[in-house]
């Protein structure tokens, strides 16, 4: 399972793969890049091309 968290560019929502997207039938685990071309942000309705992963800094 990929950890890679995606955030959109609209309104920062952020895609965890790890919680999926349950409201739109989106099961935990399941990648980004996984996600069919239609799926939507829930928060904004912004497309997954407008989506960019998200920087991830050292501790």
């Amino acid at each position: 399972m990929s950890a890679e968290k995606w955030i959109c560019n609209v309104c920062d929502y952020l895609y965890d793969p790890a919680k999926g997207d349950p409201e739109s039938g989106v099961v935990p685990g399941t990648a980004f890049a996984e996600l069919d071309e239609e799926w939507l942000c829930p928060d904004c309705g912004a497309r997954k091309v407008s989506f960019s992963l998200q920087e991830t800094t050292a501790s």
